[in-house]
């Protein structure tokens, strides 16, 4: 991995269904705060550029990458949260739009310079910082806060080329004997739909504003659906039930960090500007699936159109310009930041 002066960062995810992964970034001036978040949520079509999985619900630092289930923005913090339909090109082309900004390749397997005892193995990308338009002024949930569209400017970084996936993660655990909060919890919160009937059984309680999450015993990382599931065909799928804590913990043990909201936001939009996503603004350029959300009515029938009923690997899918894959759909993922709804016009710079 090439590397600059300063510490290495990751991406990082979490949430019940599709607790998010995590991922690497390198900034150039020291420790800049650093987090992921991606991810769509499953009750809604992407929305805007900014983030098509939009921020969780609960005030704790990360919560822009889902929180514990992803509440406000996904539909889970209201049963009656119009979906929005799906937005047609409106351009005559469906042509991939084309960025102004610069990104390199850098292999994180080149660890001599990487400055981390415990190296990534997925490839980063270097991203060029500078400034860009950080939310939007046409927000279509308003209690997402993604209101006003403000000024930001971000230093250069390194990202990942897409989310952890089980089978990097596993190499932290075996080297560190890591018990994630799941785990010592002894539950997790699980999609009904992915839930088996046996397990319903003995399930009595469920999380009133969205309903369609259940409190699964003896759900974690290695077992995403609870008792009688397994990781082991998913070894390249990302990682979940992952919490803010143990995002960071992987990270210290892989010697990065966490992107923070607004460079996970620039990398996302991939140097495009009033774009509803990372490639442009038709959802299925000549006719090309993108990213893995719910298809159909949700939470009750998956079309799974996408070609994924749960989770997809994290090479799944073409890249976006910037080279990232999964930037949105598949998982939530964590940022480092505090999940904020109020904001100002006032220019920002490396908020955190």
């Amino acid at each position: 991995m090439t590397t600059m002066a300063g510490n290495a960062v990751m991406r990082a995810a979490l949430v019940a269904f599709a607790l998010s992964s995590l991922a690497a970034v390198l900034c150039d001036e020291g420790v800049c705060d650093a987090a992921s978040d991606s991810s769509l949520c499953p009750a809604e079509t992407p929305k805007a550029a900014e983030k098509p999985s939009e921020n969780g619900a609960n005030e704790h630092p990360g919560g822009s990458g889902g929180g514990d289930g992803g509440s406000s923005s996904c539909g889970c913090g209201s049963l009656k949260r119009e979906r929005p339909d799906k937005p047609s090109d409106e351009s005559s082309s469906d042509d991939d739009e084309e960025s102004s900004i610069e990104v390199e390749d850098a292999d994180s397997e080149d660890s001599g310079q990487s400055g981390t005892e415990h190296p990534r193995t997925n490839q980063m990308v270097f991203v060029r910082g500078g400034e860009f338009e950080m939310g939007t002024d046409k927000p279509v949930f308003v209690a997402d806060g993604e209101n006003p569209a403000r000024p930001v400017r971000v230093n250069d970084f390194y990202i990942d080329v897409h989310e952890v996936s089980n089978a990097e993660f596993e190499r932290f655990v075996n080297d560190t004997a890591y018990k994630t909060e799941a785990e010592t919890f002894g539950d997790s919160f699980v999609l009904d739909s992915a839930i088996s009937e046996e397990v319903k059984k003995g399930i009595t309680q469920a999380v009133a504003a969205a309903p369609w999450w259940l409190p699964v015993k003896g759900a974690d990382w290695r077992h995403p659906e609870g008792p009688g599931s397994h990781i082991r065909d998913r070894m390249d799928h990302p990682v979940v039930h992952v919490s803010w804590n143990d995002a960071v913990i992987f990270c210290k043990w892989s010697g990065k960090r966490l992107l923070t909201e607004a460079e996970w936001e620039y990398a996302c939009r991939a140097g495009l500007k009033d774009r509803l996503f990372p490639w442009g603004n038709n959802w299925t350029p000549r006719g090309e699936t993108r990213a893995n959300i719910w298809e159909g009515q949700f939470p009750v029938i998956n079309t799974a159109e996408d070609g994924y009923r749960g989770t997809a690997p994290v090479t799944s899918f073409p890249a976006t310009k910037f080279g990232l894959k999964n930037i949105i759909g598949n998982v939530w993922e964590w940022t480092n930041d505090w999940w904020v709804t109020r904001h100002t016009k006032e220019p920002k710079d490396n908020p955190k």
